[in-house]
């Protein structure tokens, strides 16, 4: 009779246990899919509010033409140009981060070692991302209208005594979009570096490869997919952002610089000048900034959104493809 005694008792402690576990996982479960359908009725309600108010705005008129300074709806042009000033300083700032994103994230995985200079270097990606974006925009403009970096932008001519840059362009603002993301794309490549099977690594310098031609040859194919996915988001990072553009891009809504902006000959005038994106023009145009065209600003609101919808959803196939190629 006394040795069932202690047996019954873990029997009843093991019921009790397994009854604890189903009642937290049907706990969990139930919080998960609340969650999950709070995040998507919000994603929801500002598609449809989105959708209603700048629905009948859109046209190929809107989308091919360029926008007017004008209080009137059906005289203020479309979003032309800042459609093609949201892809030119996309393609800019990326394509300067992406360097400086890979090299830093080979270097974190593959030759430095745990120390503090290590931690030194995660430390200052870490605080790079939580700057608020004002601060890097407020960073950038007293740097960039400084004299020595008139090349960036133009000189202020015509103010007495004013030797100093403009420091408003497509250059600067791009570099300065770099500098934003880049903590971010850091981040991903890093992951996806890490990602790689260190069965991989290991044959190669089996077979005779150094360090540098197994991470080129090797590490790099094999990661591509997720480095594609960091540059994609860091893209849209930058799509998103108002706070930089319009400290430092300016404030007008059309491209400046010599005209036509478009011709060869002008490119890096327009690339040396301001301009405006969709996040700015949907500012310029809304009630909170200094317009009052509701439905304007809705109708580029919806371009925007489907920009970044088309992003997200290219990062979501790139990463399907790479777990495919994985499990072949």
């Amino acid at each position: 009779m006394q040795s069932r005694q202690p047996v019954a008792r873990k029997e009843k402690d093991m019921k009790t246990k397994q009854k604890d576990h189903i009642l937290f996982d049907a706990a969990g479960n139930v919080y998960s899919f609340l969650s999950m359908g709070m995040i998507l009725c919000v994603f929801a309600f500002i598609l449809i509010v989105t959708l209603y108010y700048g629905w009948d705005v859109l046209s190929l008129h809107f989308l091919t033409s360029e926008p007017n300074p004008s209080a009137l709806d059906a005289a203020s042009g479309g979003i032309l140009t800042p459609m093609l000033g949201t892809f030119l300083l996309t393609i800019t700032g990326i394509v300067i981060a992406f360097p400086f994103a890979l090299a830093t994230s080979i270097y974190l995985c593959f030759y430095t070692k745990k120390g503090l200079y290590q931690s030194l270097v995660k430390g200052a990606v870490d605080i790079l991302a939580g700057i608020p974006t004002i601060v890097i925009a407020l960073f950038a403009l007293a740097i960039f209208t400084l004299p020595q970096m008139g090349f960036l932008s133009v000189m202020i001519e015509g103010v007495e005594g004013a030797n100093r840059a403009y420091g408003r362009s497509f250059l600067v603002c791009g570099i300065t979009m770099a500098i934003m993301v880049l903590p971010f794309v850091i981040k991903s490549m890093e992951e996806a570096l890490r990602a790689v099977p260190a069965s991989y690594i290991d044959a190669s310098l089996a077979l005779g490869a150094s360090k540098w031609r197994t991470i080129h040859k090797v590490v790099l194919l094999a990661a591509r997919e997720g480095l594609i996915t960091g540059v994609i988001l860091g893209m849209g990072r930058i799509i998103g952002d108002t706070a930089i553009v319009w400290l430092t891009l300016g404030g007008s809504i059309r491209m400046t610089g010599n005209q036509p902006w478009y011709a060869p000959s002008n490119w890096m005038s327009t690339l040396r000048n301001g301009g405006s994106t969709l996040t700015t023009y949907i500012y310029y145009t809304s009630p909170a900034g200094e317009g009052n065209q509701f439905d304007v600003a809705f109708g580029a609101s919806i371009v925007l959104i489907g920009i970044i919808l088309l992003l997200n959803i290219a990062a979501a196939a790139i990463g399907k493809a790479g777990v495919g190629n994985e499990r072949s």
